[in-house]
């Protein structure tokens, strides 16, 4: 035991040597990076000051941007840079996308989570998944199936809240949605029952919790300047992380190897309703660039993309409903009014059955609720690029190649200069005209990306959560468990609810 704990004392001392050289090169780099250069992004910082502002990053990252709309902080081989301005978004999403990129340093600490998958990649790789999944997300073959498979799981999550509300029991919203959507996402992505949301499949919550660790740890190597030590060594976050991995890894082939053996079974069918499917099929003609492995990346992309926005949203939406009342009372006259259902007294089958997509596009002040909702709490809270080329961005500021450029999409929900003094009100009617729901640019509205990356899903997310909020809505009025709780998100790549959202559901009379 001595002998051990002399080599984690060697291991932590040589780390904090480490530590102390690389801070100390970092401050002399830092020396010679144009800190009073007007021409430069006005230096608000080094890449430390996250680390101590970490559990309230999106917070501290807003604040700044109220006083300096795109600031610098300084890292030892590069700039990052933030911004909350639109006009470099456009410019950086659409105008000049050639000339950014992922990056290098995105892609080293992505990687191993999400492998080569549609939110890592560039060039080829992108465009290839890119085109496959636009199409795939036009057909009305996955729209049809996506959408019952949505109001099947919808009317399964009522029961299961039925139980807590006949009971008297506190229940925690975040994680029901989680298992939903996951559910949801398996069925429509993967032809695979899952069954998450009613607690059958163990290997299916192992696998949800190990992807949600997973999520957090990942997004701490943004902060964290010894991570590539710790994976080399294999101890502490880094050594967690890997053991998440081969769980997810393991999981997920497997599902691509039950999937495989189904479609050799059932040759005949011409009809794959679900994704993988379509991509299984896609491999055969190129193997060796649609191996197991580059599957798996995809499916993991898309977990992300299907899971973890919907039910992230949908929890935050659900805390705002508890906090604001009559927003929620106008989205249930709404839902009444749309679907001809004056009496909650109906069967649950019954009432999803009626939600069409004609009675979809009709929820406008729905709409408008989970619009402002993605507008304050954004289901991927920060973003970036690298800039391959030198460059110089609408607002004056410059960029060296190498530079890495962030839009922090929850930043710009509270930004007065873009959406007047309220800004950080709840008011889903700046969305609507005459009761009608207006877009806005998606360089203001930031929350499905923009340019030719904007997300392919946004119609299928809008779906989801407009199919499990009108079904929730009808049937029961949640209230917060505790009203003192102080509600904030965890960090990572997508914004959690940290410690979940514990809610009463009272039956709608």
């Amino acid at each position: 035991m001595d002998v051990f704990n002399t080599i984690l004392s060697f291991i932590a001392f040589s780390l904090l040597g480490i530590f102390v050289v690389f801070c100390f090169i970092t401050l002399t780099m830092i020396l010679g990076k144009s800190i009073g250069d007007p021409d430069y992004a006005p230096v608000k910082g080094t890449v430390f000051n996250q680390l101590f502002y970490f559990n309230k990053l999106h917070d501290y990252h807003a604040e700044v941007a109220k006083t300096h709309p795109t600031f610098r902080l300084l890292a030892p081989d590069l700039s990052e840079l933030y911004t909350v301005d639109p006009r470099n978004i456009e410019h950086i999403l659409k105008t000049n996308f050639d000339k950014y990129s992922k990056g290098k340093y995105d892609q080293d600490i992505m990687t191993d989570l999400f492998g080569e998958g549609i939110f890592v990649v560039d060039d080829e790789k992108w465009r290839q998944q890119r085109k496959l999944s636009s199409y795939e997300f036009s057909t009305r073959v996955l729209r049809d199936f996506s959408c019952s498979v949505f109001r099947r799981n919808a009317a399964k999550l009522v029961r299961i809240i039925s139980e807590f509300s006949h009971q008297g029991q506190v229940f925690d919203m975040q994680d029901m949605l989680m298992r939903c959507t996951l559910d949801s996402i398996f069925k429509v992505g993967f032809g695979t029952e899952l069954n998450c949301l009613e607690g059958s499949s163990k290997e299916g919550s192992e696998f949800m919790k190990a992807f949600d660790e997973s999520n957090a740890l990942i997004y701490w190597r943004y902060v964290d300047p010894l991570w590539k030590l710790k994976r080399f060594f294999n101890i502490g976050c880094e050594a967690t992380l890997k053991r998440n991995i081969k769980i997810i890894d393991d999981f997920v082939h497997g599902v691509i190897n039950t999937r495989k053996a189904q479609l050799e079974i059932h040759q005949e069918s011409n009809v794959k309703e679900d994704i993988l499917s379509r991509f299984l099929i896609e491999s055969k003609k190129d193997k060796e660039t649609m191996t197991d492995q580059y599957l798996r990346d995809i499916i993991l992309n898309f977990m992300i993309a299907g899971k973890d926005t919907s039910a992230n949203t949908l929890s935050w939406f659900f805390y705002m409903l508890c906090k604001n009342p009559l927003v929620e009372e106008k989205i249930v006259q709404e839902v009444r009014d749309v679907t001809c259902s004056h009496e909650t007294e109906q069967s649950i089958d019954t009432f999803v059955a009626n939600i069409t997509d004609d009675t979809l596009e009709k929820m406008h002040y729905l709409h408008a609720a989970l619009t402002e909702t993605l507008r304050l709490y954004p289901a991927v809270p920060a973003d970036g690029r690298t800039a391959e080329a030198a460059d110089v961005l609408p607002d004056g500021h410059k960029l060296k190649r190498g530079d890495g450029v962030f839009y922090l999409a929850y930043g710009m929900g509270r930004m007065c200069s873009i959406w007047g003094e309220d800004a950080e009100e709840f008011r889903p009617e700046r969305w609507l005209n005459n009761g009608v729901f207006q877009s806005q640019s998606p360089f203001k509205f930031i929350a499905f990306h923009a340019g030719p990356r904007i997300c392919l899903g946004k119609d299928f997310a809008y779906r989801q959560m407009k199919i499990v909020a009108m079904t929730l809505l009808h049937f029961f009025k949640f209230k917060l468990a505790n009203k003192t709780q102080n509600v904030t998100y965890k960090v990572m790549f997508t914004l959690h609810i940290d410690k979940g959202l514990p809610l009463s559901a009272i039956p709608r009379s």
